[in-house]
């Protein structure tokens, strides 16, 4: 029995520590309730409760786009397995940022990495560079260099991980002050056919993106360099690890592991990643008894009593919420990369969703913003539906926390589309600009594999203005597929 479940027992009694919780035992042991935050901060059940009588205002909605005018990204073009030449789905993508998180100019150039993939092979995922130049915003404009990874960059001598690598996933990259490409992402190991380990194992993973400008319209990728890991989410005290994700049982017990999205970010000359995770055994765990926290729940004593009884009531909301541990975490990194310091997450969502992805943070007018989004399906709050998908954002004055909501709830976005509709979006990142004012918001439009004419592409961008602690999306602000930076507004 590990210490914080020692802890647990003497503290709550003897039944929890059992394992045999029922509706019974709940209702009838209110000695058992606990208040613990364990100093991480909480998107709390009661702030998203608040949410579905929010979010239909239309400051938080996400703009309408016209299907009509949608373009695929012409230079979306690669290889399936047969060597055939295919128009490819473009879906995450983030751009190449200063420190800062502003869009770096490499030499007149934006950059931005994006995932991509067969339409009709689902497994089929890698991280693909695009380039545009700086002052052109059409989507036409974006040209493709191609895979960053050959496959035979995952043959790493000596790393434990990459060998096994089936998919690359998100993550980030930073432009550094000697002027050379970082990138940040997803190692992902999946099904054992395909040389994985079969048990989604994710491990945070850096390179050196090495281009070269043969002319001066192109750019291309010549190689990647120091290719290695950098966190495996550690012995499961802070952060949950792949073991303990299959000692639950793997996916038969309900659970999603996650250890993803690394986003740089640096403050006072440190470098950092915060990511997305779920919380270790010291801070916050899954299981039954996080059902009984009040610090999970935030507001009354009364709304603690209300929403837990109605929680276990539902079956199906009570096992999910149990299970629920997401947190966006973070690290710190030594200057070449590679871990330095294992920290206390920066935020998570006990019983609300295991699941908070595209960890996005950066510094603007004094205050530090962190944003992820999340979907409806994966939240286990009443009159949230399948079909909600959601920004939400905090701010801080320092960017290890105590983080707070913006607007009251947490609640930027919300979007409440049919996946299969051609306007759908996902994936909403936050872009600061240079000059501190609105920011852009990018994300991927059409879900991948859903029509034969129309592929996974760059959304619409639009405007989203921060004003402290509120945020509302500026009408008649919808601009070019894929547009990073704005001058006039």
């Amino acid at each position: 029995m590990n210490k914080l479940k020692i802890v647990k027992c003497i503290l709550i009694g003897s039944m929890i520590c059992s394992g045999i919780i029922t509706q019974q035992t709940f209702a009838s042991t209110n000695d058992m309730n606990y208040k613990e935050t364990y100093g991480v901060s909480h998107i709390t059940r009661y702030n998203m409760s608040k949410i579905p009588m929010e979010q239909n205002d239309l400051k938080f909605k996400v703009p309408q786009f016209n299907a009509s005018t949608l373009k695929n990204i012409a230079s979306a073009k690669g290889y399936d397995k047969n060597g055939n030449l295919i128009d490819l789905d473009v879906w995450d993508s983030w751009p190449l940022q200063n420190g800062d998180g502003t869009v770096a100019n490499y030499h007149g150039y934006h950059i931005v990495f994006a995932l991509a993939g067969d339409p009709k092979n689902q497994d089929d995922t890698s991280i693909y560079m695009f380039y545009q130049k700086i002052g052109e915003n059409s989507i036409d404009s974006w040209k493709n260099a191609g895979k960053v990874f050959k496959d035979s960059d995952k043959y790493v001598a000596n790393d434990p991980y990459l060998k096994y690598q089936t998919q690359e996933w998100s993550g980030s990259a930073t432009l550094t002050s000697d002027g050379q490409v970082r990138l940040f992402y997803t190692d992902f190991s999946g099904v054992a056919k395909d040389g994985g380990t079969d048990a989604s194992n994710q491990v945070i993973t850096t390179t050196q993106v090495n281009l070269s400008q043969p002319d001066s319209n192109t750019i291309n990728i010549d190689s990647v360099s120091d290719h290695k890991s950098v966190f495996d989410g550690g012995n499961g005290t802070i952060y949950q690890n792949v073991q303990q994700f299959i000692d639950e049982g793997k996916w038969s017990s309900g659970d999603n592991h996650t250890l993803r999205d690394p986003h740089y970010v640096e403050d006072n000359g440190r470098k950092y990643l915060v990511f997305e995770a779920n919380t270790g055994t010291n801070d916050g765990y899954q299981g039954d008894t996080s059902l009984l926290n009040k610090a999970f729940y935030g507001r009354s004593q009364s709304f603690f009593k209300t929403e837990k009884d109605q929680l276990l009531i539902d079956t199906n909301k009570k096992h999910d919420a149990s299970l629920a541990n997401g947190a966006l975490g973070i690290i710190e990194l030594n200057n070449d990369y590679t871990l330095k310091k294992e920290m206390k997450p920066l935020i998570a969502s006990n019983t609300v969703t295991d699941e908070i992805e595209r960890a996005n943070v950066f510094k603007m007018n004094g205050r530090w913003y962190l944003f992820t989004d999340s979907r409806g399906s994966k939240m286990t709050i009443n009159g949230i539906s399948s079909k909600d998908i959601y920004m939400l954002g905090f701010s801080s004055n320092s960017l290890t926390g105590p983080y707070k909501p913006l607007n009251k709830t947490g609640l930027v976005l919300n979007l409440n589309l049919d996946p299969t509709d051609l306007t759908f979006t996902y994936s909403h990142f936050a872009v600061p600009q240079t000059n501190g004012k609105n920011v852009v918001i990018t994300s991927y439009i059409t879900n991948r594999g859903m029509y034969s004419d129309h592929h996974s592409s760059f959304a619409p961008s639009f405007l989203l203005n921060i004003k402290g602690t509120k945020t509302s999306v500026i009408s008649n602000s919808i601009l070019q597929q894929g547009q990073l930076t704005i001058d006039n507004y």
